[in-house]
């Protein structure tokens, strides 16, 4: 099949891209509701417990049943992971390669049917819920297309002193476990699963429990492609207690986690404590991510860089811009342009065609938010725009807010350095370039920033000393957000991930894979 076509710009002027996904809606809300199992070995499994998911679009509109898994589900589904290891893993590469080809055919097929269920259970808005589908492909091919150009990652050495030749083979480790977040249901998920099963080895996934459907049309979506049911295990329920089970299980070879700072700090010490040796964790966590707009910017392809990336998914991505450090001689014009784009931003039920930010994803993220909002105010900061919780009509049933622009917050104030995940933006300024990447870098994250100026100098110099692992200069689609598989890597530094290696980027498979050099004398 080609390569996906579908891009923002198309999302946006193709009619027959808003039926599509119109008729995809309908067809999803048929299928809300129902009672969902486990996925152990193939079958479906009920545990003793039950948890119900309801839409933030709609906090009436019941997603669906779910199963609280336990231990013993936990155990039974790494044990038939580890059964399936030998066989899975014994097959060439150019066998595994062809299988994740057949699944990113069937994304590609059920494109639009997942787009919609992600709009529908965490709502984004169908123009990232359909880039977020689309990704996806991209980044399944891309992973093939890596492998297939290493030749599955055996390498010729030079010949062994007796005489005998040698080589290098990069080997998978064996039972991965992979825990994925709420706001790339589909893409993080799928990239993970994809990586771990390309290489070889088997996998036991547990999606967050804001969005386990998505989750598990993932799961079917690999095994209809041909991954075996057995390689492929599917769990659901709080995320404490699996983290706790794999973390100190010894059958498990590696851990891929994509989500919070805390999370993946308390996966990646226990996972240390427990284990009889070092074994790989994958973590990729949030941010606090700068964007830079100095004397030299264009005003108008920052500001629209910015309003995408602060306040596209109502600030939930990892890579959203949430610190802006503008120089003080444009400050007063840019916050004015900034001012008035934001107040025209369509605040609604991410379902429907005009919207471009919907809700946050639960009461929890609405606490912060306001929690925000006052700790600002009684800080002496200075809310220039939003700052309130929507209420009454079409959000009275959902966590809607204001996209909201702040500014007058003391340097080390812990707005300026906590992630927040929401639609909140903290503006400061600068005189010197120095002074502001010194204060970009100040925080434990690293993942993504970005700059607009028109002066060369300065914009390598801002390569040259931010210390994020995604970097983008001048970019009108997204300030700090939108990386593409094949085209910029994504892995953070510092807090903001463990392997310095960027999904989507030519080294991320190698994080699921061991050296073993081969000598054959003789």
């Amino acid at each position: 099949m080609s390569e996906m076509k579908i891009t923002y710009s198309t999302v946006l002027t193709d009619e027959s891209v808003h039926h599509r996904f119109e008729t995809a809606l309908k067809s999803v809300a048929e299928g809300l509701g129902k009672r969902h199992p486990l996925k152990i070995n193939g079958k479906n499994v009920f545990a003793t417990s039950e948890f119900s998911v309801y839409s933030p679009i709609d906090t009436s509109l019941l997603i669906g049943t779910f199963q609280v898994g336990e231990d013993v589900h936990t155990e039974a589904a790494i044990a038939a992971a580890k059964t399936a290891f030998p066989p899975w893993s014994g097959h060439d590469w150019e066998r595994r390669t062809r299988i994740l080809r057949k699944v990113s055919d069937l994304l590609e097929e059920r494109m639009f049917s997942l787009a919609a269920l992600v709009t529908t259970e965490v709502g984004k808005t169908r123009e990232e819920s359909i880039a977020e589908i689309s990704e996806t492909i991209d980044l399944l091919r891309y992973h093939a297309e890596v492998y297939k150009q290493q030749l599955g990652y055996t390498l010729p050495m030079r010949p062994d002193p007796e005489g005998g030749t040698v080589r290098s083979v990069m080997r998978p480790y064996g039972v991965w476990a992979v825990i994925s977040p709420f706001n790339f249901p589909v893409s993080l998920a799928a990239g993970m699963i994809s990586a771990a099963l390309l290489t070889g080895n088997t996998v036991v996934m547990k999606p967050t429990s804001k969005a386990p459907l998505s989750g598990l049309l993932l799961y079917r979506v690999f095994v209809d492609g041909g991954v075996p049911a057995d390689a492929l295990q599917f769990l659901t329920g709080p995320g404490e207690p699996f983290g706790s089970r794999v973390a100190g299980h010894p059958d498990v070879a590696g851990i891929a986690f994509t989500g919070s700072r805390d999370a993946g700090m308390w996966l990646y010490r226990n996972f240390s404590r427990e284990q009889p040796y070092p074994k790989p964790l994958i973590a990729e966590m949030g941010s606090k991510n700068p964007a830079i707009v100095t004397l030299h910017a264009d005003l108008k392809k920052a500001t629209e860089g910015i309003i995408r990336s602060a306040f596209g998914y109502s600030g939930q991505k990892c890579s959203a811009t949430s610190r802006v450090y503008v120089h003080a001689a444009v400050a007063d014009s840019f916050l004015e342009g900034l001012r008035k784009k934001v107040q025209e931003i369509t605040v609604g039920n991410p379902r429907d065609k005009e919207v471009f930010m919907g809700p946050v994803i639960d009461k929890n993220a609405l606490d912060i938010f306001q929690e925000a909002v006052e700790s600002c105010r009684k800080s002496g900061g200075k809310v220039l725009q939003g700052g309130k919780v929507l209420t009454g009509k079409q959000y009275s049933r959902g966590f809607y807010m204001e996209p909201t622009l702040v500014t007058g917050l003391p340097s080390d104030h812990p707005l300026v350095f906590k992630e927040l995940f929401v639609p909140f933006l903290i503006i400061e300024t600068f005189e010197r370039i120095q002074d502001a990447l010194v204060r970009a870098n100040a925080t434990d994250y690293g993942l993504t920033a970005g700059i607009y100026t028109e002066n060369d100098e300065e914009r390598e110099y801002f390569f040259k000393h931010i210390h994020s692992g995604v970097c983008y200069a001048n970019r009108k689609g997204g300030a700090t957000t939108g990386a593409w598989p094949g085209s910029q890597p994504f892995g953070g530094w510092k807090g903001s991930g463990s392997t310095g290696k960027g999904i989507g980027g030519p080294y991320y498979l190698l994080s699921y894979l061991r050296e073993q050099a081969q000598t054959r004398v003789g």
